[in-house]
């Protein structure tokens, strides 16, 4: 079946959403999720979690821009080209997003993974801005001409197929978090509730109130953290040593390089300091993604470190601390966000996560922590390896089926 040319504004009704005034307080923590770019993941497909949501104050004022599940959200300003997500139920979202709700001539389903191959078209329909930042305007986004099968009952087998892929790839991801969670109870119930193995016939240290064999230590004794280093844009590539960025940190805590960016190979020789190391626990440290942070599993993908990151890693004689780190490091971000500083950006100091103090195990109980999560964290390795092989597959078969190359 041939292949037939429509505009983006022809698949549906096209909504810009919006964001309720802050001044008033009244318009946010209510029940209607209220999805930004910053929510979504680039390569996921649904958005399971935000930070703000509407009340019903704002949704009676804009209950217009209110999208159903299936519609399909495209990132306009901003991150154009890099984001889009698939509502699976009822959300707003803000006035960088254009959402398509398809009419009854294209299936839902369909709409997204046409949207999907069509990012690199969004992306060059920017005409600049004075202020530099990339914004497609709606009409822009509307006129956008995209090549689409008439047949409904074949939109839907083609994705249908996609949707096989995408629909593992999010289970794996629940499975990913719930040994997430597995791994940070155990960390919990031992390191903050005390409720080690043995702990009932532990004495504890009158001087320092811990467990014998326990000590209060500055968190730059153990761990040493390492800066980024600010490589230049113009010397990517496609092809080279992989550069790790803040958007390769996935939905769960483990970095996953999906489409990486590269450097020239002299870059590993002049730069070495900057390669990251398995097990190696990255931190954001500024700008509007402060916090967040990834795990490094892949010890047979070298990457080079980029700006606005630590890697925090265990000193020399410190090798069993690696995965009590992990979580250690997890518990503290939340006293270094009330830390935070700067006017016009957010950003840590290294002092401020040096100094902190952490209470340090002695090592028999670091070792039996690290015999009981490291099936979690290796199992994890697994689906993520397997998340890797099905983008990469369904990658291959998108173009191929939305373009008709091969027949469903």
């Amino acid at each position: 079946m041939s292949l037939i040319k429509v505009k983006i504004g022809d698949l549906g009704k096209i909504i810009t959403g919006n964001t309720p005034p802050k001044k008033d307080p009244n318009n946010y923590d209510g029940t209607y999720p209220f999805i930004k770019p910053t929510d979504m993941v680039v390569d996921k497909r649904y958005v399971s979690e935000w930070d703000e949501s509407y009340s019903e104050k704002a949704y009676k004022q804009y209950h217009r821009s209110y999208i159903p599940p299936g519609a399909t959200g495209v990132v306009t300003i901003g991150t154009v080209g890099e984001k889009l997500f698939q509502a699976h139920r009822h959300c707003f979202t803000n006035q960088s997003v254009n959402a398509i709700i398809p009419n009854n001539k294209y299936y839902d389903d369909y709409v997204f993974y046409l949207m999907k191959l069509n990012l690199p078209k969004v992306e060059s329909a920017n005409p600049g801005t004075a202020s530099g930042r990339h914004h497609v305007s709606k009409s822009n986004f509307c006129s956008i001409k995209v090549d689409v099968v008439e047949c409904i009952d074949s939109q839907k087998r083609i994705a249908d197929i996609l949707s096989a892929y995408d629909d593992l790839i999010e289970n794996n991801l629940k499975r990913i978090k719930l040994l997430e969670q597995a791994a940070q109870n155990i960390y919990k119930e031992w390191f903050v509730n005390m409720r080690f193995p043995g702990h009932e016939k532990t004495p504890i240290n009158e001087q320092t109130g811990l467990p014998e064999g326990w000590e209060n230590l500055n968190f730059g004794d153990v761990f040493n953290v390492q800066n980024g280093y600010a490589f230049k844009s113009k010397d990517y590539r496609k092809n080279g040593v992989p550069v790790l960025r803040t958007r390769d940190y996935s939905s769960s805590f483990f970095i996953n390089i999906s489409e990486p960016i590269y450097l020239p190979e002299k870059f590993s020789t002049s730069h070495k300091k900057y390669f990251v190391k398995e097990l190696d626990f990255l931190l954001i440290m500024v700008g509007a993604s402060i916090g967040g942070n990834g795990l490094v599993l892949k010890k047979d993908l070298p990457a080079l470190q980029n700006q606005n990151q630590w890697a925090i890693r265990a000193k020399s004689g410190y090798c069993l601390y690696e995965y009590f780190k992990i979580y250690c490091v997890k518990v503290i971000i939340d006293s270094l966000l009330m830390k935070r500083t700067g006017a016009a950006r957010d950003f840590f100091r290294a002092s401020f996560i040096k100094e902190m103090v952490v209470q340090i195990p002695n090592e028999d109980i670091v070792k039996l922590f690290t015999k009981n999560i490291k099936p979690c964290i290796e199992q994890i390795n697994l689906l993520l390896t397997q998340n890797q092989k099905l983008k990469a597959a369904r990658d291959i078969l998108l173009p191929r089926l939305m373009n008709r190359t091969i027949e469903v």
